[in-house]
């Protein structure tokens, strides 16, 4: 059942009180049970205008509801409005439901406009601000419809409106959404601290705790003990084997989409090199570390798009494994003298920095790449830090090489905020200071190119373009999994990795 669906069918809206519920004696039961969910950190961000992690996002989808969502194909659909396009700068919203907030107040127009002022609005400090900066103006028509008025063209536009819609009352009252979210999505929230926050469903009142468990292997303890029902990704390899063979406990898989890469920084003299980048590329196995590492559930990457996406290309994949071709290609690589190390054999290799966090899993990965890679001649230096520290040197550009993934990606518009030369940080995610004329110029034609058909020609060539000059290595697509108690039931995986698995997911006591 679609999101949508399942919220609709699930409420039942009660005038002046403050949530929504169904009525039975099946649910006076429900209302006991808690779904405990083991989580890596505390969510970061709860106000949905400024949370930029994964999970923090992924939890906003079950407190907030947006206008709009994606298909499988990653194609906008209408969630909490439909659209029409009345001319190339002028799209008109209309609310397809007139949902209350948590606290009561039926959504209107007026929430709408006020959640997206409030966005663009500088003070707020809102990480979402750039790719909307090309609102011009917010209008309520009337109580149920809304006007955008874009100062340009932007046929990726409908795609962007994925904030989850806040209360006008509540955002002029300067409410705090981050300590005490108000949403109008399936769940409401009821508390956080440090040691759990805790959702009601409003369809059946079941609880959802979300229970911050930093070591894996802490967690998988706990779903042994009982003390949590399901984990959904971040563990190791090992550990998900392991839980295949435990009695009592499940494990499920999907697809994914998330994209795992190698970055490069290109104001390094060796790493602006093409043959350099070419040669670590071919001196990778990656399916023998797909094959290993994740049991086989990874498919190799090529454009950062999975090949499903309406701009997605089907028939590229990426560097093959060649190391001769690579040992050949480090031949032709500039390389100062004093970059040039000798081991205890004699034997001349290049050095390289490689950060990575100290996460187990990207720590063996860095050692497998380190590994293949001498067999070249490099040698990687590993650096292994928190992750606060890890991603603050990625953004100042403290590194030679370093490892990521793009999570929940939907909209092409990923490549200008990633690969564009105006986006390095801070305007945007170029990490890499990534400077290529013919990306900016693809970059900027999909952007102003009113044709889905033509856009979907443009990224694509623009993908091709950017394994050619490897802007990146691409690794591949990690499957989503989940792991579950026996006694849990109805959880259904996405392949972006969201949690809406939850709305319908039931445990037998």
């Amino acid at each position: 059942m679609k999101r949508r669906s399942f919220i609709q069918a699930g409420l039942v809206s009660l005038p002046g009180l403050s949530f929504l519920g169904l009525q039975s004696c099946q649910n006076v039961s429900n209302h006991q049970s808690s779904i405990r969910v083991g989580i890596t950190s505390r969510p970061r961000m709860l106000d949905p205008r400024k949370a930029t992690d994964a999970l923090s996002s992924r939890i906003n989808r079950l407190i907030y509801r947006q206008l709009i969502d994606f298909d499988e194909r990653f194609q906008a659909i209408p969630d909490l409005a439909s659209w029409l396009q009345l001319s190339n700068t002028h799209y008109r919203f209309t609310l397809n439901d007139s949902l209350p907030f948590h606290h009561g107040k039926k959504m209107a127009a007026e929430d709408v406009v006020a959640t997206y002022q409030s966005v663009l609005n500088p003070d707020l400090g809102s990480a979402h601000r750039g790719s909307l900066k090309g609102i011009k103006e917010i209008i309520a028509v009337n109580e149920r419809q809304v006007d955008f008025i874009l100062d340009k063209a932007d046929a990726l536009f409908v795609g962007r409106l994925v904030i989850g819609i806040l209360p006008k009352d509540l955002i002029d009252k300067e409410h705090v959404f981050h300590e005490t979210p108000i949403g109008s999505g399936p769940c409401q929230f009821i508390s956080l601290s440090e040691q759990k926050l805790v959702l009601q469903r409003l369809s059946d009142l079941s609880k959802l705790v979300f229970i911050p468990v930093k070591d894996a292997t802490v967690r998988v303890l706990k779903l042994r003990k009982g003390e949590l029902d399901i984990i959904q990704n971040d563990l190791s390899p090992e550990l998900v084997n392991y839980c295949s063979k435990q009695k009592g406990l499940k494990v499920e898989w999907h697809s994914g989409t998330n994209f795992g890469y190698i970055g490069f920084n290109f104001e390094d003299e060796l790493l602006a090199q093409t043959a350099m980048r070419q040669a670590l590329a071919y001196g990778i196995d990656r399916q023998s570390i797909i094959d290993a590492m994740f049991d086989g559930r990874a498919r190799l990457a090529g454009g950062l798009l999975v090949p499903e996406h309406w701009s997605g290309v089907k028939d590229i994949h990426g560097y093959d494994y060649q190391p001769e071709k690579a040992k050949a290609l480090l031949k032709r690589v500039i390389v100062p003298s004093e970059l040039v190390k000798k081991d205890s054999n004699n034997q001349q290799f290049i050095e390289l920095s490689y950060k990575t966090s100290n996460d187990p899993t990207r720590i063996r990965l860095a050692t497998i790449y380190q590994s293949q890679l001498r067999k070249i001649g490099i040698h990687l230096n590993i650096q292994s830090y928190d992750w606060g520290t890890f991603y603050s040197d990625i953004k100042k550009g403290r590194f030679q090489l370093y490892s990521l993934a793009w999570v929940g990606v939907k909209s092409p518009d990923i490549f200008q905020y990633a690969f564009d030369s105006n986006a390095i940080p801070p305007k945007g995610a170029n990490r890499g200071r990534y400077r290529d004329a013919t990306a900016d110029q693809l970059i900027r034609e999909a952007g102003q190119t009113q044709s889905l058909e033509q856009q979907a020609l443009l990224y694509q060539k623009l993908q091709r373009h950017l394994q050619d000059t490897l802007a990146v290595i691409p690794l591949w697509y990690e499957d989503q999994y989940s792991v579950m108690r026996s006694n849990i039931s109805g959880y259904v995986l996405y392949e972006d990795g969201r949690l809406d698995g939850l709305l319908q997911v039931q445990k037998k006591i």
